[in-house]
């Protein structure tokens, strides 16, 4: 888990923002960001760690936070520990499913 925090810790917004190829305007925005403040990020500026994170989810993961309900979280935390190899099982379908779509 500390090797994971680690990698966070270093995101390069910019790297990740061209490597989407978006501007600024359109990344940032996404995460509630003004186009300025995340210009102070990519300069150099300390990212707040929920600025961070949400960076992480969003441009990294690539979710679409707003579809997330607490309910969802519940849901995939119960399967993890009450049901893990269903939970396997469903994660490599899905995954295998977005796959194809892709």
């Amino acid at each position: 888990m500390m090797s994971t925090m680690k990698t966070i810790e270093k995101i390069d917004p910019r790297e990740i923002r061209r490597k989407l190829g978006l501007n600024q305007q359109q990344f940032w925005s996404t995460i509630g960001v003004t186009q300025s403040g995340g210009s102070r990020y990519e300069s150099g500026r300390n990212m707040p760690k929920p600025v961070r994170e949400l960076l992480r989810l969003v441009h990294v993961e690539q979710i679409d936070i707003k579809s997330i309900k607490r309910e969802d979280q519940e849901v995939i935390d119960y399967l993890k520990t009450q049901e893990p190899e269903l939970y396997k099982t469903l994660k490599k379908s899905a995954r295998s499913k977005a796959k194809k779509a892709a």
